[in-house]
């Protein structure tokens, strides 16, 4: 496996209860998995995650209040959304933002992708992209 050279930790209330919510609705796999601290370091085709249980000894620099991650979202290239939003919604996990197509300035082109966003357990928010393509800016001469 290669390893990023960014991989963000997240913390989490409960490893038992995030790695199903990341393995089994989200698409990562478990690349290896530790339990003392409760860790699991998964992997969605390169995308790449840290879950570490809250212990006493975690690198915490202030008091954690739900939602965790306030002020950060962490988008996630896939092929296709609509089997992990048909995956949520099986679960009866609401969605933070139903899906969209979005499309993003780069100069004089606009980059697109269909994209949706959702919490997990913990609050961190989470965007899911499969990318449209590339287009030329309509106001890219003005």
């Amino acid at each position: 496996m290669h390893w990023n050279p960014l991989v963000p930790e997240l913390s989490v209330t409960s490893l038992a209860r995030s790695l199903p919510f990341y393995t089994e609705l989200l698409g990562f796999t478990l690349a290896f998995r530790r339990d003392d601290p409760p860790f699991a370091y998964l992997d969605r085709n390169s995308a790449q995650l840290m879950l570490e249980e809250i212990h006493d000894g975690a690198w915490v620099t202030g008091e954690l209040h739900p939602p965790l991650g306030r002020g950060v979202n962490f988008q996630i290239e896939v092929n296709q959304v609509q089997p992990i939003i048909d995956r949520l919604s099986a679960a009866g996990v609401p969605l933070f933002r139903e899906p969209t197509e979005s499309w993003y300035a780069t100069g004089e082109h606009e980059e697109g992708q269909r994209e949706f966003l959702v919490q997990d357990p913990d609050g961190y928010l989470l965007r899911f992209c499969a990318i449209l393509g590339s287009r030329p800016r309509a106001d890219a001469n003005i």
